[in-house]
């Protein structure tokens, strides 16, 4: 085998999520991928590359996978422009020669409309408009499966947000058949893998993505501890407080993660199961009469 002096760039970035950061990316996504039975023999993926760290990670977690996996399957990594300026759209591209990912890449005028549906908060819109156009494309592919590049701290941060914002307790899932697009499903296959392990990993090998592409963003640009509170969003203000919580109890993320496995029926006041609510009080007489006899 050559030395790592013979490797191209990408073979080293390669090498480094199998050797370097195997326990901690590596064994993380295989994990997923089989406890939550994402990838399946046969199956054609459709890998969204967004420019982030996040995604071009799985995208070569992907490779890796087909290459040395045993189960057969097909991958396309495909990048959908939404209105990116040209030196983000050129960014992209040039990270996608140096990671050696055959990038499929397609337009759409996402930004423009979704801006004049909703001046005062286009994102909502905006997030609708591109996972139409992503599962439209991957029907074109003749995909089944569209991968994307959320992680652990995704799931967490979007757990708090659900309990502090929305007033219910639920999270991010590990996969979602599509309401919309029959015969579609996505996956996250980097479910268990922490963002740190992924800043660590772009870190090491000196890699630069895009952060956030959005034209109506300021802040897009600036590091994250730089941006005042007052002018946070509300995902961002999530991962400050997980930061802190874990500077002050080590593995407090792991157990609130665990907690979305670990929920006792027996101590809620209610719960809602396909649109429809559950209070403990229906069952609570039937319970005290029970015990009773």
């Amino acid at each position: 085998m050559f030395g790592s002096e013979f490797m191209e760039k990408y073979q080293e970035i390669e090498r480094s999520i199998i050797k370097k950061f195997r326990k901690d990316i590596w064994r993380m996504f295989t994990k997923a991928v089989t406890d939550y039975k994402l990838i399946n023999e046969n199956d054609k993926i459709m890998v969204c590359i967004s420019g982030g760290k996040d995604s071009f990670l799985l995208a070569k977690c992907i490779e890796e996978l087909k290459r040395h996996g045993k189960i057969h399957f097909e991958a396309f990594y495909v990048s959908m422009n939404p209105g990116y300026n040209e030196e983000n759209s050129k960014k992209i591209e040039e990270n996608a020669k140096l990671l050696n990912i055959p990038l499929i890449t397609f337009k759409s005028d996402i930004f423009e409309v979704a801006y004049k549906l909703n001046p005062e908060n286009p994102c909502y819109m905006c997030a609708r408009m591109r996972r139409g156009y992503l599962y439209s494309k991957a029907e074109e592919l003749g995909c089944n499966k569209i991968a994307l590049g959320h992680h652990f701290d995704d799931v967490i941060e979007t757990t708090l947000l659900s309990m502090f914002y929305g007033a219910e307790i639920k999270t991010m899932m590990p996969k979602l058949h599509s309401d919309n697009f029959k015969g579609l499903e996505l996956i996250r296959p980097l479910y268990l893998v922490k963002e740190n392990a992924i800043i660590a990993w772009r870190n090491y090998n000196n890699l630069t993505f895009i952060n956030c592409a959005c034209p109506l963003t300021s802040n897009c640009v600036i590091e994250r501890d730089s941006i005042p509170d007052s002018e946070i969003g509300r995902r961002e203000a999530m991962k400050r407080l997980i930061t802190k919580l874990r500077s002050e109890h080590k593995g407090i993320d792991n157990n609130i993660f665990t907690a979305l496995n670990n929920i006792n029926m027996n101590c809620i006041l209610g719960y809602k199961k396909d649109g429809e609510y559950t209070s403990f009080l229906d069952e609570y007489e039937n319970k005290h009469i029970y015990n009773k006899r």
